[in-house]
């Protein structure tokens, strides 16, 4: 009786210092690498048996378009047609090497959905800087879990937290553009489709979206040598496989590069040294593209995006329409959001509404898309709802200021 009554006594403590031990245990960051990816993993697995995936859906049947505007700040991002200070340089003529090799920076694994930031510190890296992929995380997404950093959030941190270095990024590039980048000393970051080898949930299609860093090229072989934060340092990707699946992103790719190389950017750049030149060329690309390959989902979605930039809505959403007929991932709308704009300018917010609602389903605590559900509620009236959705968009980014202007203008234009 007196051992059972001892032991009764000793439980509580035992409690407590399992309890401590199992504390210091899940504190421990290589704990939570380990554990945190696979509990995230086994609860999207859980939500697909609940809640199976289904494809995007399809456009609605649009008895005609209305043409609508609304003062966003993404609207105003767009800048208006250059007036160049000085004359555009023309690209010098350069004979490629064979081959390039760049010094590598120091490789280093992605933390869960970090690809971005993890890729950007290695490029920061290469010209010297000491920091690492969660000093950039910090400022571009606090929530561990947010799953997208838009490359305009990259250029922002070089922008505002490594201002001695330059930062430009563009779209509508080519193979022969990543080179001369490469043979004048100059790293590309580009952002092109990934695939995961196991499904996070049943019916998963697999694909995802991968920030990469090229630091090399050989045409024996023809391949990039790129610095890829999931799968490893100094790996060899196919001039084809890379042409194929950075066409999803519209081709961008980014640039960082010291004061001492801005001239020489300018000179490989040329004509896409002005953004909406480049753009204009990136919108007749993607046109030509269509035409080539009218069966191409990515073509379609590349011709709405630019034609976005634009704000020809209506022909952006038409685009976007062909695009999604056709077939687009399951994750798509989790990183790219022009159907979002193309679909709220021309008053189809049935279409908006489906999307960004099929967006959440994917992914939760995706900001942009509880900012477009956001501004969904607002033209139909739905006021207080646009107003949570706002402040939702901010708890899971508090540095979002599309959000913040949104929450803004709603309050202050009751």
């Amino acid at each position: 009786m007196h051992k059972f009554k001892t032991i009764w006594w000793l439980l509580p403590a035992l409690l407590l210092v399992l309890g401590g031990v199992g504390w210091r245990f899940w504190r421990n960051p290589a704990t939570q690498d380990r554990w945190l990816w696979r509990w995230e993993r086994l609860s999207v697995y859980v939500q697909g048996i609940v809640d199976p995936v289904r494809p995007p859906p399809t456009p609605l049947p649009q008895p005609g378009i209305a043409i609508t505007r609304h003062p966003t700040t993404l609207e105003t991002q767009s800048p208006p047609a250059p007036t160049p200070l000085s004359p555009t340089p023309t690209p010098t003529a350069l004979v490629l090497p064979p081959a390039v090799s760049l010094p590598a920076p120091r490789w280093e694994r992605q933390d869960i959905n970090n690809c971005g930031p993890a890729a950007l510190a290695m490029f920061l890296r290469y010209y010297g800087w000491e920091g690492d992929q969660f000093d950039i995380s910090a400022l571009v997404k606090p929530q561990r879990d947010d799953r997208n950093v838009n490359v305009d959030e990259l250029a922002y941190y070089v922008r505002t937290r490594a201002g001695w270095l330059n930062v430009e990024y563009r779209v509508g590039g080519d193979l022969i553009l990543l080179k001369r980048f490469l043979a004048a000393g100059i790293p590309v970051m580009i952002e092109e489709s990934f695939y995961f080898e196991s499904p996070f949930y049943p019916n998963d299609d697999l694909w995802a979206a991968h920030y990469n860093l090229l630091t090399g090229y050989d045409d024996t072989t023809e391949t990039f040598t790129s610095q890829n934060s999931y799968y490893g340092a100094n790996l060899s990707h196919s001039y084809a496989d890379l042409q194929k699946e950075w066409q999803v992103f519209n081709y961008l790719y980014l640039l960082v590069f010291p004061a001492e190389k801005a001239q020489t950017v300018r000179e490989i750049l040329g004509e896409d040294w002005e953004v909406a030149v480049n753009r204009q060329k990136a919108l007749e690309l993607a046109q030509r593209e269509t035409q080539t390959d009218p069966e191409s989902a990515f073509a379609w979605f590349n011709l709405g995006t630019n034609l976005v930039y634009f704000e020809r809505y209506p022909e952006a959403a038409l685009a976007y329409d062909q695009a999604r007929q056709l077939g687009l991932p399951q994750r798509m709308y989790r990183y790219q959001f022009g159907p979002f704009l193309a679909y709220f300018h021309t008053s189809r917010i049935d279409d908006l509404m489906a999307i960004v609602e099929y967006a959440l389903k994917r992914t939760p605590n995706s900001e942009e898309a509880l900012l477009w559900r956001g501004w969904a509620h607002y033209r139909k009236g739905e006021i207080q709802k646009a107003i949570a959705d706002f402040r939702s968009a901010l708890e899971q980014n508090p540095n979002y200021p599309d959000a913040q202007y949104a929450l803004n203008f709603v309050l202050n234009n009751p």
